[in-house]
């Protein structure tokens, strides 16, 4: 194809993604509402161990509760329509690829998108707890006004970070697909590994909530060492490849 072709697929790609999304965020924003119900859920819980209404999602601008539920619909309905955007991504790359190169990335997409959604559902979780937590701080006569654009920004990130940092060992096995990096130079990094799956997870969970940071990096440690066996397997296979090939004196 020349290039104007490559352009021409290219819009009508993208034409496509923009249709699914926009579809995405109308049912989103339909079903916004149990939505920011579960997601408040922890705002009630204060309020009935206070015993008031002291408690309370605040909108402090005349658009903050339209803001809110645009910001939801985006976000789940980039989720609803991944199927289909990610589709066309793949429709408009897949023709430079070669055989071996489509496997790899449709296996790195199939380990990818389950461990990230996971990782978003355990965001979920660990929420409520990391919210009642920092509420425990709140000195004696107190009150919590929880603006609602920095709550809900609060409980993204939350949910993104830990999603992305489950997909952080997909990527150890492709660069070591790639060549870049071999099965020992990754197991050989256990011990960092650990010490940032473990400081992450502090980060990522307040300090006070020892269970939930031990879960989170519990769960990043297991993750890597999955990944370093199955990049020391991959090596292995490897060798065996070339070995039998003549490239290599023995197959280790």
């Amino acid at each position: 194809m020349s290039l104007g072709a490559h352009l021409v697929e290219l819009r009508k790609r993208l034409m496509y993604a923009a249709l699914a999304l926009v579809v995405g965020m109308v049912v989103a924003f339909i079903i916004a509402d149990p939505v920011i119900h579960l997601i408040t859920e922890p705002i009630r819980i204060i309020m009935e161990k206070r015993g008031d209404n002291f408690s309370a999602l605040n909108f402090g601008t005349v658009t903050s509760a339209f803001d809110m539920r645009m910001r939801i619909a985006f976000s789940i309905g980039l989720f609803i329509s991944a199927p289909i955007w990610l589709w066309q991504i793949w429709a408009f790359i897949m023709p430079g690829l070669t055989r071996k190169e489509i496997q790899y990335t449709v296996g790195f997409i199939l380990a990818a998108v389950p461990l990230f959604f996971a990782g978003c559902y355990l965001g979920i979780v660990i929420m409520p707890h990391v919210i009642e937590l920092m509420w425990g701080f709140t000195p004696e006569g107190g009150t919590n006004f929880y603006q609602a654009q920095e709550y809900y920004d609060f409980v993204f990130k939350l949910m993104i970070v830990i999603g992305i940092s489950f997909v952080l060992p997909v990527f150890l096995v492709a660069l070591n697909f790639a060549g870049v990096m071999s099965g020992r130079a990754i197991i050989k990094g256990w011990r960092i590994a650990i010490i940032v799956a473990t400081v992450f997870a502090a980060l990522a969970t307040p300090a006070a909530d020892v269970i939930s940071m031990l879960m989170l990096a519990g769960i990043l440690i297991v993750l890597f060492f999955a990944a370093a066996g199955l990049s020391l397997l991959f090596d292995r296979r490897k060798r065996k490849r070339a070995a039998a090939a003549g490239l290599l004196p023995d197959a280790v």
